[in-house]
């Protein structure tokens, strides 16, 4: 044979050999692989570049965005926020849950905001509310529901430990929806928050489902370019089919494990001071001095007893007292002005919105992924409702373009613990 020829020879054995030894290997492996392994790579393929690209795209609305969201938010599991289950120091829960420690810009640093915010349950949707409104220069009163268990209790209690400015509200109340002591639990946080030694200039109210749209400096500039030394208390005079919320007497039921309100057939007494009653958000952005007024005003403590046996009293209370031309930063003659909170209700849909893309919880949407654009184009400081244990994915989109939002008009060098996320050619999408 020519030596050159064996040589090809050669070459051709070594290549079939070889190709058939990788052969033998794939299939191997290929075949060992348990079907569910094999969907689970294909899933994690489809998904893309998780979760940046899916939340670019349904941010801007994209049809197919929704089905490969929800098929995606299933397949990726989110891990559970570490140092809330788990006992940490103080520093590793600043850095871990990634905190902002110092103020962002001199404007912020010289206008402190006060909040109020009732939590009964969802632990984590809680930490994510708190993380995205946190400044070291506001100051947090967290009202935590009496009838809250005691491991939740005791994990609030964990990470408000490690904050000078965040601290539980000296009184407890066992909420009930619809009760007074939904507003008995906002006037027991005024209370302490008046005594506090940070001076701050406005008190904003939230709920555990709560989160922001807009960041710290948007609501300063908000407040100070509309409602400079005025109180927001979006509401009109008490409709006709409204007032049997304050015509009879309701009462509380509260007892092994359930909670309502109910009416009684007693005829209630008319206002005190022939107060006109006004009906309106629960939700409000008031002035320290409005506070000090509604805790100290014979008007304001006779309107608050007198509404102990209403129906959902935080819907006229406030609302009632900032319409009293001499009351501070009050606004007599103003209607549903103030763009304080996003909800979509059912009763709006076809008119205000399109529908939501959740589903409802008396009346109002827990927002689906399909919401996501209808929320960050709206004008609102706030948006309700939110279950990341159902649609998890809502709340990692908008987290990630917030705090990629705040950091960018940020005005001091930014700490890397503050970050949720690498910069990547889709988060910088996110319309920010």
């Amino acid at each position: 044979m020519n030596p050159l020829d064996a040589t090809k020879s050669g070459f051709l054995v070594c290549i079939a050999v070889c190709m058939f030894i990788y052969t033998f290997i794939y299939l191997k492996d290929t075949l060992s692989e348990e079907p569910n392994e094999q969907k689970f790579n294909a899933n994690i393929a489809e998904c893309g570049f998780y979760p940046d690209e899916l939340c670019s795209a349904l941010f801007m609305g994209k049809t197919a965005a929704f089905k490969i969201g929800n098929f995606c938010q299933n397949t990726h599991q989110p891990k559970p926020l570490s140092c809330i289950q788990t006992s940490c120091n103080c520093s590793m829960v600043s850095k871990t849950l990634h905190f902002i420690t110092r103020p962002l810009s001199d404007e912020e640093g010289n206008f402190s905001l006060a909040y109020i915010i009732t939590i009964h349950k969802e632990l984590e949707m809680f930490v994510k509310l708190l993380r995205a409104i946190y400044m070291p220069q506001n100051i947090y009163c967290i009202h935590v529901d009496d009838k809250s268990p005691k491991d939740y209790k005791a994990a609030v209690q964990n990470i408000v430990n490690c904050f000078e400015n965040i601290f539980i509200s000296s009184k407890r109340e066992s909420v009930v929806y619809a009760g007074f002591s939904r507003l008995q639990a906002d006037i027991n946080c005024m209370r302490d928050l008046v005594h506090s030694k940070i001076q701050w200039n406005y008190v904003i109210n939230l709920c555990g489902q709560d989160y922001p749209i807009k960041t710290n400096k948007d609501i300063i500039q908000y407040i100070k370019s509309k409602w400079n030394g005025k109180n927001m208390t979006p509401g009109v005079v008490q409709p006709l089919h409204m007032k049997h919320r304050t015509e009879v007497s309701y009462r509380e039921y509260v007892r092994s494990g359930m909670s309502y309100v109910y009416p009684t057939k007693n005829i209630k007494a008319k206002p005190p001071h022939n107060l006109t009653i006004y009906f309106g958000s629960a939700y409000y952005i008031l002035t320290k001095e409005f506070v000090e007024f509604i805790l100290t005003d014979a008007r304001a403590k006779d309107l608050l007893e007198w509404s102990r046996d209403t129906y959902s009293p935080d819907e006229h209370y406030w609302v009632t007292l900032n319409r009293l031309n001499d009351a501070p930063g009050a606004t007599p003659n103003a209607d549903w002005e103030g763009n304080i909170r996003a909800i979509k209700w059912k009763d709006q849909e076809g008119t205000i919105h399109k529908g939501c893309k959740g589903h409802y919880i008396r009346d109002i949407c827990v927002y689906g992924l399909g919401d996501l654009q209808w929320i960050i184009e709206s004008p609102h400081l706030f948006a309700n409702k939110f279950e990341p244990a159902t649609y998890p994915l809502v709340t990692d989109c908008l987290e990630r373009r917030y705090r990629l939002k705040v950091l960018h008009q940020a005005e001091v060098p930014i700490e890397d613990h503050w970050r949720f996320q690498e910069e990547n050619y889709f988060n910088m999408k996110l319309n920010v």
